[in-house]
């Protein structure tokens, strides 16, 4: 059993940066991680994943540019680099982890049972 702790969380002014943590620990079998979010009201979106093996790398579309996801495979962290923050990224960051075939590296599909807890992100003035 993987199981996720989220962490890096908090409020930031619009233009700012934040990085993320995840950890993972346990049955760490596992061939990619990834960070979805979810804005109240609206349908969690996926952010980035890649794989732990290197060599892949996925964005979404709103943040490409802006955010930069990276491993640490000496402690199973994730972290995903948050820059140039915008009020439209004020959501719950949820740090996720599976096994996905490569057409499913960017939706919840590929990532279906492991989930961490979330660390709420908050970008106002």
């Amino acid at each position: 059993q993987v199981q996720l702790v989220e962490s890096g969380g908090g409020l930031v002014q619009p233009g700012g940066s934040l990085r993320l943590s995840c950890v993972a620990s346990g049955d760490t079998y596992i061939s990619a991680m990834a960070w979805f979010r979810q804005a109240p009201e609206k349908e969690r979106e996926f952010v980035a994943s890649l794989r732990w093996s290197g060599g892949g790398l996925y964005y979404g579309n709103s943040v490409k540019g802006r955010f930069s996801i990276s491993r640490d495979r000496a402690t199973g962290a994730v972290y995903l680099q948050m820059n140039s923050l915008m009020p439209e990224d004020t959501a719950v960051y949820y740090c996720a982890a599976g096994r996905p075939i490569t057409s499913t590296m960017t939706t919840m599909t590929g990532f279906p049972h492991v989930w961490g807890q979330g660390t709420q992100v908050t970008v106002s003035s």
